[in-house]
């Protein structure tokens, strides 16, 4: 008996050991941070790769993370939401432990049984492009936004419910729909070249491939073989980046071929037949749309919002029914924007409460979280 006591007594010193690594997240900015994904690669902690860990924060409640490997072998990073007021540090802790589960907050897919679509969402709104079997169709290579009032994922739901059931997904049926328009323009934040006063407004993608596929970021790439760009060619990568909690998506394009003189890069939003409500902030980099809303039924569901937001844009204009952001672009080199869309029955109940925080979003990119870790 003396001998059990003292192998339990062995047993809970050493867990009383176990600190765990602190991992301090820090907000320089004046705007609190609520549930912001946070990355740090795994060489900045005693990461053993055969061990599982648990992430706690302050109050020791459980933090679900994400392990990264962006298609490498081997793991890379770790992502997880932190929560910081302003001007503040907050300390999470991670120790060895099995996780606990956690429902998935973002989605990405190949959609083979709808004309080869692909398919994205997180927690905020869900958005699709288009692909090689809708080519009969004309497709542009723009970004097509469904509105949705639900943290859950919807994107296969509303597929099989059109495919299989007949129930359009251009109608609500109580968690959202499709009403948004896309035609032969960017949509709701897709990205072309600029050259001349004209956007050379590509087709659809040609090949796609799935980074990550996680419950709290998924990242894709799209990848065109030919955009035209007056009477050059070029091909053209998109890495997009949907991340649970964000207002917006994060886009890395390039373009391969000839430099042109002059060459700009602009990522808009279609104003369709009226113009609404747009907002433009130079200085804030930033570019927002505001409109109603109607199913194909012709029922008014609200208002929809659009945004793109552009680091060290040049400037933004109205060019085919299109407000856009823009900047010079050399061949061969990324270029980093965000764009992302809601409903005012999710979230943004007003078209200033919208563009609020569109421009916060943009605030907040400009001064990211910053991460130290004491092991």
């Amino acid at each position: 008996m003396k001998r059990m006591i003292l192998s339990l007594m062995v047993v809970f010193a050493l867990l009383s050991c176990d600190k765990g690594q602190q991992i301090t997240i820090s907000n320089t900015s004046d705007s609190p941070r609520q549930g912001e994904l946070v990355e740090l690669s795994l060489s900045m902690l005693e990461w053993e790769e055969a061990s599982s860990y648990r992430l706690l924060d302050e109050q020791g409640n459980e933090v679900p993370y994400q392990v990264m490997s962006y298609g490498e072998a081997v793991a890379q990073s770790i992502l997880f939401p932190a929560t910081v007021d302003a001007q503040s540090n907050v300390v999470y802790v991670l120790k060895k432990g099995t996780p606990a589960s956690y429902a998935p907050k973002t989605s990405a897919r190949y959609v083979p049984e709808r004309k080869d679509d692909f398919a994205w969402e997180n927690d905020k709104a869900a958005y699709r492009m288009y692909g090689p079997a809708l080519a009969a169709e004309n497709p542009s290579c723009g970004v097509d936004l469904w509105l949705k009032r639900t943290e859950e994922l919807v994107v296969d739901t509303f597929y099989y419910n059109e495919l299989t059931l007949g129930q359009s997904y251009h109608v609500d049926h109580g968690k959202g729909l499709d009403c948004y328009k896309v035609a032969n323009k960017l949509g709701a934040g897709g990205v072309v070249p600029l050259y001349n006063d004209t956007l050379w407004v590509g087709t659809h993608y040609d090949r796609y491939e799935v980074l990550e596929q996680g419950g709290l970021r998924s990242v894709f790439a799209l990848e065109y073989d030919s955009v035209r760009v007056g009477d050059a060619y070029y091909t053209q990568r998109i890495v997009i980046t949907c991340d649970a909690g964000a207002l917006l998506n994060k886009a890395v394009v390039s373009y391969q071929g000839e430099q042109l003189k002059g060459m700009k890069v602009a990522a808009g939003i279609w104003l369709h037949a009226t113009v609404d409500n747009y907002k433009q902030d130079l200085k804030g980099n930033w570019i927002a749309y505001a409109e109603n809303a109607v199913s194909d039924a012709g029922i008014p569901v609200g208002r929809n919002y659009i945004s793109v937001v552009m680091p060290e844009m040049e400037g933004a204009q109205v060019i085919d029914q299109t407000l856009i952001a823009y900047r010079s672009y050399t061949t061969g080199t990324p270029l980093t924007y965000y764009f992302g869309g809601g409903w005012s029955q999710w979230g943004y109940p007003t078209d200033d409460e919208w563009f609020a925080a569109t421009a916060e979003a943009a605030a907040n990119l400009a001064t990211p979280l910053t991460v130290t870790v004491i092991p």
